[in-house]
């Protein structure tokens, strides 16, 4: 059966445990999701509290992280999503997105609407890809590839 989380209270703690065994034995991201099939970006997700788990990732993830049965289960549960409270960020990577949507995100309405009409990108049906790329005069870039449906708004 399929519960969901009213409370962000007992993920918010089972994130802490997940990222301490992640630090204690040493593990990446890729690592844990290499254990599920599941993307790496999908997987850090549901591990920082915004989705559930398939049975199968979350014993998978349990086995790698030796988490309980009672944490296997919560990685099950549809959570309370949204892992930024009110306000303006103040950690910087996460800043750095909030001021990325301030500056862009008018310009990125602008064109999904003139490309697709009026709608929206969704979250759920949703696949997240990070990269690491050579800058062309020197250091290193970051790529971002955020792959949503588009749902149409449908009058009614």
């Amino acid at each position: 059966m399929i519960h969901a989380q009213f409370d962000p209270t007992a993920r918010q703690q089972l994130t802490i445990s997940a990222v301490e065994a992640k630090t204690r034995k040493d593990l990446s991201w890729q690592q844990i999701a290499d254990t599920t099939g599941l993307s790496v970006a999908f997987v850090t997700a549901a591990l920082l509290g915004q989705h559930p788990l398939p049975k199968d990732a979350a014993l998978s993830v349990g086995e790698a992280l030796d988490l309980d049965d009672d944490a296997v289960l919560l990685l099950q549960t549809i959570p309370m999503r949204g892992s930024i409270d009110g306000g303006i960020p103040t950690d910087p990577t996460i800043y750095r997105f909030y001021e990325m949507l301030q500056v862009y995100g008018t310009t990125l309405k602008a064109l999904v609407h003139e490309q697709f009409g009026d709608g929206i990108i969704s979250a759920i049906n949703f696949k997240l890809d990070v990269r690491k790329v050579a800058d062309p005069d020197g250091g290193e870039r970051a790529v971002i590839t955020m792959d949503g449906k588009y749902l149409p708004t449908k009058p009614f």
